[in-house]
């Protein structure tokens, strides 16, 4: 078999590059990166707060930051060793305040969350088989005791001082209990980014279309539809991320 030519090579040489470079390109864009696509929308409808709820160690508010979000971020974290370690964090940050330890849901008082081996995955409400059985993983290594606030007892002073607040919620199941919790403030919010489960990952949890019909019916309209957890045996949506915003037109 006769070589391959040296104009052949390079010919070659350059379309994979070209490929290459295509790709880190699409990877910028909205399209195809989850986190952009968010900024694009936070900074079309001038999002001036985010309240980020469920935060872990700040994932989240530091892939908003680098991708251009400057605004205001409040996050909120139950988990004692998750919450110092995004309180270390945000100290970098002037416009990123890390607010007292607490979970968010539909009361003021105590509860008792269930810790995860797999941190992102710890929640008030009992973690399913089915759950575990996509990320092992998530399986319940001990619990925690912690203050628990409705929004509407605790957001006010910053609401107040913004015009077009944002609200995610990450809560692994518990995104009903937090907006029980939000009714008198939930009028307040230009948008919502929510977690929807399509199945039951946490016991008595309520699942994405009685989420999304109760968004909407709050005037809310989806935005954009994100993929979340994937069953990585079978490859079966899992939860998806749900963007929404007021007034789209």
């Amino acid at each position: 078999m006769s070589s391959l030519s040296p104009k052949f090579t390079l010919i070659r040489a350059f379309k994979r590059a070209f490929n290459l470079i295509n790709l880190e390109i699409d990877k910028l864009a909205p399209r195809s990166n989850p986190d952009l696509q968010l900024v694009c929308g936070l900074k079309k409808f001038n999002i001036d707060l985010v309240l980020d709820i469920g935060a872990n160690e700040g994932q989240f508010a530091s892939a908003i930051r680098y991708f251009g979000y400057q605004e205001k971020i409040l996050s909120f974290e139950p988990l004692l060793s998750a919450h110092s370690k995004m309180l270390s964090l945000s100290k970098r940050d002037n416009m990123w305040e890390v607010y007292q330890r607490c979970a968010i849901g539909d009361y003021d008082g105590d509860v008792e969350i269930n810790v995860s081996n797999y941190s992102v995955s710890s929640s008030i409400l009992k973690i399913s088989q089915l759950h575990l059985n996509a990320e092992p993983r998530s399986q319940t290594i001990g619990k925690e005791k912690v203050n628990i606030c409705r929004i509407d007892s605790i957001a006010s002073p910053y609401l107040e001082c913004s015009q077009n607040p944002f609200l995610k919620i990450d809560t692994q199941g518990f995104e009903w209990q937090v907006l029980n919790g939000c009714e008198n403030s939930l009028s307040s919010f230009r948008g919502i980014l929510c977690e929807l489960s399509l199945v039951s990952l946490y016991e008595s949890q309520y699942l994405w279309k009685e989420l999304l019909k109760r968004i909407e019916d709050n005037g809310f309209t989806v935005w954009a539809i994100q993929p979340g957890f994937t069953d990585p045996l079978d490859g079966r949506t899992l939860q998806l991320n749900v963007i929404f915003f007021r007034n789209t037109n």
